[in-house]
């Protein structure tokens, strides 16, 4: 709203102040006029909106790709020098603008962005600056006050798309609104971009779970960042996927935010021409310099001075990326005609007076309000109860909304008790000498079930919403810790529930020792052993590439240390030279542990005469080179397994997030 504007509606409130009267510093509202109040509460509205209205500027911005070093590790000297993707690109982009970033293959839109956001810039030398209404800005201080939409669309596909909105609105809206402030603010955004309809359905997974459309799933990126209300919009490739319907649909969804004073930029590829006609200006790039900045009639018009019309009835949008392309095998004229059009442009006069503007910087209205955002804001915009309360719920409702994955653990666990029951069936406890090794054998094949079915039901933990984390965590959305401990919070109760199962079946079909005090200590250990296996399984979760290749490395690391639980190997006759990994091996502890629980009160096992016995349970013990006094050493190291495997798993989880941000 201009001063035009303002004046009157200021004047018109001045000659109604009668209508006024001050109580303890406040309007009493009985004696407002009503439309005065309206007026009022317009005008606020409207210097608010101006107050937070954003100019994004970039000043002879330089990218320069390091080449790869040769020798090892990449610490040769490199026989190349670095290559230039952005040549001093400049540019402007002023509050209630919908800018079309333009280009193509290879000419530097993805580059440009990734500056302008600070995002993906670890492997570049950079030169220039970024400014959002003359102030520098930083990685931080821009995700205080902007929204980057990604082109991939990464959910989580069983929440539904209002329950998506609440876990983000409860996360990164402003500290200052009480929760019903923020779940009315998810339903106006649903109302605003369309959602609806889709409202309470299941965003949905590729392949497995069907959910919302492709233009529906858009739209709710849209509103994810909208919750914030950011002043400054950047997207990348929009209508990437979409039919023509769609993209018409979001980008309209685009031009309403621009009337409400947003500035919003958008890499986009070859539009449909009612798309294109949508924007209100367009950034071509070109071989990583600038071919043209600004509205789109000026920019045929710039294009036909320089001997390319656009035909009539044609796309301009096609007409541009077709002119500025390289084709292959006509790279030298290609790149001549480039090179002049650039030149042209950067001769142009509306070139030098916007880079001229950039250089002074715009009228800085809103310079408080900039510095208050970026100075201000914290990188969390929720509490850490509620960022662990958040995570929890949605990592809960993905594992509940699996039924068939729920369902399976537990048929599978009582399946195979009961078939592990029927093999080593024994219903007393009378034991002969060939029940030594039934009995021992069913005791490691506990420990290896327990093993083998919580290390890999945690294997997909990571690997498969890792994209989605990374991109929450770099947004600032909630932090490393908290992700860790709610997605370990979450399987908890399965790693207690199903050991407790197993073993109430297997443990009185299988013949061992009869005893209520026995059966709970076997299965307080079988609980810690199925927990410790679980933690290991995270530490190869958090470290593989992806769940091929964690599914892959586990059984590789796990069969050494299978091997020496002292079951195929006697726990005497180690090697020296593994003994470090025998202390890495939950198998041996929880081997001991559980042999000791069977045996130690076992006082008499029949012998016939032609056999050499083991007449008591102490001589089955020392056997196999166990000792009855290790059994809380076990215990103490057993826990110290889980806690070290958890600990390492956080770290390195920690680390992968840093570098992928960085």
């Amino acid at each position: 709203m201009g001063d035009t504007e303002k004046k009157p509606l200021l004047a018109d409130i001045s000659r109604q102040s009668s209508f006024y009267s001050r109580q303890n510093g406040t309007y009493n509202e009985h004696e407002e006029d009503p439309e005065l109040g309206s007026q009022r509460d317009d005008l606020k509205r409207s210097m608010t909106q101006e107050q937070d209205q954003v100019t994004l500027t970039w000043k002879d911005v330089n990218v320069y790709s390091l080449p790869k070093k040769k020798g090892c590790c990449n610490r040769g000297q490199s026989l190349q020098s670095p290559k230039q993707i952005l040549s001093s690109v400049s540019g402007m982009i002023k509050p209630g603008k919908l800018m079309a970033i333009m280009g193509a293959s290879g000419a530097g839109k993805s580059t440009l962005l990734n500056v302008l956001t600070f995002r993906n810039r670890g492997s570049l030398i950079l030169q220039g600056d970024v400014r959002v209404n003359g102030v520098v800005v930083d990685k931080s201080s821009i995700g205080n006050i902007s929204a980057y939409v990604q082109q991939d669309d990464l959910f989580i596909g069983a929440m539904t798309v209002r329950e998506h909105l609440t876990f983000r609105a409860l996360l990164r809206m402003d500290k200052r609104k009480t929760r019903e402030e923020r779940l009315q603010k998810v339903e106006d955004v649903i109302l605003d971009l369309g959602l609806s309809k889709c409202a309470d359905t299941v965003i949905g997974i590729p392949g497995r779970l069907r959910g919302i459309s492709g233009g529906e799933m858009k739209r709710l990126s849209f509103a994810s960042d909208l919750l914030t209300n950011p002043p400054l919009m950047f997207c990348d490739e929009a209508t990437s996927g979409l039919d023509s319907f769609m993209a018409h649909s979001v980008i309209y969804a685009l031009k309403s935010m621009v009337r409400r004073g947003k500035t919003i930029l958008c890499t986009i590829h070859q539009p449909p021409s009612d798309v294109f006609e949508l924007f209100d200006e367009v950034f071509l790039l070109a071989e990583g310099r600038v071919a043209f900045s600004g509205p789109i009639p000026d920019a045929i018009e710039f294009f036909k001075s320089n001997g390319h019309p656009c035909p009539m009835n044609y796309n301009p949008a096609d007409h541009f990326i077709l002119t500025l392309a390289i084709v292959p095998g006509k790279e030298a004229d290609c790149k001549s005609r480039v090179k002049k059009i650039c030149s042209a442009y950067e001769a142009s006069q509306p070139y030098i007076q916007m880079k001229e503007e950039v250089k002074s910087g715009p009228v800085q209205v809103s310079q408080s309000f900039i510095e208050n955002t970026l100075n201000n804001s914290s990188r969390y915009g929720a509490s850490l109860v509620q960022q662990l309360r958040s995570v929890f719920w949605r990592s809960w409702i993905s594992n509940i909304r699996n039924p068939l994955f729920v369902r399976i653990k537990f048929i599978q666990t009582i399946f195979f008790s009961v078939i592990l029951g029927l093999i080593y069936l024994k219903t007393d406890n009378d034991y002969s000498q060939n029940d030594i090794m039934n009995v021992n054998g069913a005791i490691f094949v506990i420990i290896t079930n327990l093993s083998f079915t919580n290390l890999f039901s945690v294997l997909n933990v990571f690997p498969l919403e890792f994209p989605i984390f990374l991109r929450e965590y770099g947004s600032g959305l909630y932090g490393v810790g908290i992700y860790y401990m709610s997605k370990t919070l979450v399987e908890l109760p399965f790693h207690i529930i199903i050991p407790v199962i197993f073993m109430s079946i297997l443990y009185w079909m299988s013949g061992l020792v009869h005893d209520a005090t026995s059966f709970l200590i076997a299965t307080a250990v079988a609980v810690i052993i199925g927990n410790t296996a679980a933690s290991f399984g995270y530490v190869v979760s958090a470290a593989a590439p992806s769940l091929t290749a964690a599914l892959d490395i586990a059984p590789a690391l796990m069969i050494p240390l299978l091997l020496l639980g002292g079951f195929y190997l006697n726990s005497g006759s180690t090697p020296d030279y593994l003994v470090w990994l025998k202390y890495l091996s939950w198998f041996s502890y929880g081997n001991e542990m559980m042999v000791v629980n069977q045996w130690q009160d076992v006082t008499r096992i029949s012998c016939s005469s032609n056999t050499t016995c083991t007449p008591t349970g102490d001589f089955v013990i020392k056997s196999l080179s166990f000792d009855k006094d290790n059994f809380y050493l076990d215990l103490g190291l057993l826990f110290a397994l889980f806690v070290g495997f958890r600990l390492l798993s956080f770290f390195i989880l920690f680390v992968r997030a840093k570098r992928s941000s960085s």
